[in-house]
């Protein structure tokens, strides 16, 4: 698809002008949410998530249902796993000698951990990538935070953490995120496909969050690049994991409303498209894989979700081209769409955002 889909495109290659290209760096960082191995986690980890906010104990426990039905184990940590050996071997094979760390938000290997073990092996100035392709305070702004916050209580000698630039409208990106609705579609009757509706599902976030940021633009311009790529012109944009006071408005249509419209026209094939995950974890497989399905199968709808980009060959090489950008051995910056590549370093009010209300749990 790649070859006469891009031909139309709009292809951006803007030179490098932006950020810190120093060719010191000393090693990469992959950041991420982190989540439980096993039962006995659970809890703690929920009390991770939630420090700071007012979260009734009672919610806590809900979630935990979420974990414990798969025996408390997210795969987050597992597909991190992944990704990091195959991040490993990708800058292996570009010549590109830099170890490799990973460091989570809210379980081991926790930041504070892993900058120490850096700085312990005398690493002092490394590359992050975080596992969020869009903007928007929980997916880009407090993970900077969090590696700050890191930094401080490690104290002297705590390396020097810069962020990649979100990577949404990437042409590999794209390309991975094609060839996994296209693989989905494939699993469908071919008399089937062309009707069929597929839903790029997003976790929602309040709606005072998204005023702050570009989450929902840069969803839009994902899903369209996608569905174009695909050539699939029946989708919508839905939102997932709402986990906010009934009075809070979140993002919407919600994956289940929307299913129920779906229904209401006598949609029979659903695919859903996680565009606003970029690996599987509590929220694709309890909110996607149970509760989506389970409604799905109940209005007569045959749901089936399209795998998250993952290990995607298209998209560890784009983590690869993302860190060349920064180590100042490409001057390209490619992006695909109207929107053009995302600053290197953000302005220093970007993404800002107070809750004003306490909030329960995402799930990692």
């Amino acid at each position: 698809w790649q070859e006469s889909w891009l031909a139309t495109a709009t292809l951006r290659r803007e030179s490098s002008g932006v950020g810190d290209t120093d060719p010191e760096y000393d090693s990469v960082i992959l950041v991420s949410f982190g989540g439980p191995e096993q039962r006995a986690d659970v809890m703690p980890f929920l009390e991770n998530v939630v420090r700071g906010k007012n979260v009734p104990p009672e919610r806590l426990k809900e979630v935990a249902v979420h974990y414990n039905h798969f025996d408390g184990k997210s795969p987050i940590n597992d597909q991190n796993r992944a990704l990091l050996a195959a991040l490993k071997e990708e800058l292996a094979r570009a010549e590109i000698d830099l170890p490799v760390y990973w460091g989570n938000r809210n379980w081991h290997p926790f930041l504070e951990d892993t900058l120490r073990e850096m700085r312990d092996d005398g690493k002092r100035k490394a590359i992050a990538f975080v596992t969020s392709a869009y903007s928007s305070y929980s997916g880009c702004r407090q993970y900077r935070e969090n590696i700050e916050q890191a930094r401080q209580e490690l104290g002297e000698g705590a390396p020097t953490i810069d962020k990649l630039r979100v990577f949404y409208n990437h042409p590999a990106f794209i390309e991975a995120n094609v060839d996994r609705l296209l693989a989905a579609l494939e699993t469908l009757p071919k008399e089937r496909r062309e009707c069929a509706r597929v839903a790029f599902s997003a976790h929602s976030i309040p709606d005072a969050m998204a005023a702050t940021c570009d989450y929902v633009a840069q969803l839009e311009e994902t899903a369209r690049l996608v569905a174009e790529g695909a050539r699939h012109e029946r989708w919508q944009l839905v939102y997932q994991s709402r986990s906010g006071p009934p009075h809070v408005p979140w993002l919407g249509p919600d994956i289940l409303e929307h299913l129920d419209a779906l229904s209401q026209i006598n949609v029979k094939d659903v695919i859903v498209a996680p565009i606003g995950f970029i690996s599987d974890h509590m929220e694709v497989v309890w909110d996607l894989d149970h509760e989506a399905q389970e409604h799905a199968t109940n209005l007569g709808i045959s749901l089936t979700r399209a795998e998250t980009v993952g290990t995607h060959p298209a998209f560890v090489g784009m983590i690869r081209e993302l860190i060349e950008e920064r180590l100042g051995k490409t001057s390209t910056r490619q992006a695909v769409g109207k929107r053009g590549p995302a600053p290197d370093v953000c302005p220093p009010d970007c993404c800002k955002y107070q809750p004003r209300v306490s909030r329960p749990p995402a799930a990692g």
